[in-house]
């Protein structure tokens, strides 16, 4: 979109992909072949995102923009059967898949010893849980990032269609997760439709629009295949060998991933650096507030990744061990995070200092 806008002699939105630095493509397990894009300097600390369902790399143009603008090297790929990624057949859909993908971009996208910030939204997030315990994980993030995501019922927690029975809105959701229908073209009707499904009712029309340029490009073929894959997801198991400090974002009108499922993962995380509820945002916080998501990440940048207690590119990377919780809390730094005591996560507003207890589920 970016290359179009400029081949028309436009000049491209906050909302338009911009052109990588370079491209490379990654080999998962599997010998599937993942598009990955590499954006920024080189030698500039490292973020890696992680997209969600039915979207691509660009899903992430304006935090990609604000990231890079502020001096930080951006790693992005598409999900297999996403974008530019080619899609492969039934066996490869699924959460170790998505673990398998994850290790393989960071090992082809990042320099050796090196570690990033990662951040994944929705099934992206999932992605980062899905790979808790690996190796390469441990190895290559200093910090994560999860946004707008659960880590099972997916299809019962979710406000879509409101059935007041809850088995009855199970059954629904899992309809629509395995639908293969195709979207058709983005229309005042269709945006308006997917407004109502994912985003919050303060989204503007351009972010509505840049939303459904991204998710009716999604194949339908691919969309059910992954919708299948999270109708029965239950990888909450997980949560407690994601040992990295993490931090969690929610938006209180996201219907497709509701905050009590991110309280939840929040309450259960070894390492939980904050929870953040965006009041009146919906499902697709990196484009409803890119400029809230990519602050919380230039923050945890600089705590875990380039001040603090060692963190530069390489300098943890071998040691293989898992941190503790409330180990490597600098002092001193001014970074709007919280460091509350595991399984207490607090609940602000990112640029709010005051903070209040949630109750978890």
């Amino acid at each position: 979109m970016a290359r179009l806008t400029a081949s028309l002699g436009g000049t491209p939105g906050p909302y338009d992909p911009p052109p990588a630095a370079r491209e490379l493509s990654a080999t998962s397990a599997d010998g599937a072949r993942l598009h990955v894009e590499v954006h920024g300097r080189d030698g500039d600390p490292a973020v890696v995102l992680i997209h969600g369902w039915t979207c691509s790399t660009a899903f992430w143009a304006p935090v990609i923009r604000e990231l890079t603008a502020s001096g930080h090297r951006v790693v992005a790929y598409d999900q297999r059967g996403h974008g530019r990624t080619p899609a492969t057949d039934g066996r490869g859909y699924g959460p170790s898949s998505l673990a398998d993908d994850l290790c393989a971009v960071l090992e082809a996208a990042l320099q050796p010893g090196e570690r990033a910030v990662l951040c994944g939204h929705s099934m992206g997030a999932m992605t980062l849980v899905a790979a808790a315990g690996r190796p390469e994980l441990e190895r290559r993030a200093a910090a994560l990032l999860l946004c707008n995501t659960g880590t099972h019922r997916l299809a019962s927690e979710a406000r879509v269609l409101p059935f007041r029975s809850e088995r009855g809105r199970e059954r629904a959701h899992r309809q629509l997760l395995l639908a293969r229908l195709p979207l058709g073209p983005v229309t005042p009707v269709t945006r308006k439709v997917l407004k109502y499904a994912t985003m919050g009712p303060d989204s503007s029309p351009e972010q509505t629009a840049a939303v459904a340029r991204v998710v009716h490009a999604c194949r339908p073929r691919e969309r059910a295949a992954w919708g299948a894959v999270l109708a029965k997801l239950d990888i909450a198991a997980n949560v407690g060998a994601l040992t990295p400090p993490t931090a969690v974002v929610t938006g209180t009108a996201d219907r497709l991933t509701p905050p009590a499922l991110a309280r939840e993962l929040a309450a259960e995380l070894p390492y939980c650096v904050g929870l953040y509820e965006l009041p009146r945002r919906g499902h697709m916080a990196p484009v409803e507030t890119s400029g809230e998501v990519s602050g919380l990440l230039r923050d945890l940048v600089r705590v875990h990744l380039t001040g603090g207690e060692g963190q530069s590119g390489a300098a943890h990377a071998g040691e293989g061990e898992a941190r503790k919780p409330g180990a490597g809390k600098p002092e001193g730094v001014e970074s709007g995070l919280p460091v509350p005591e595991p399984r207490k996560p607090e609940s602000r507003v990112p640029g709010d200092r005051r903070t209040t207890k949630e109750e978890t589920p």
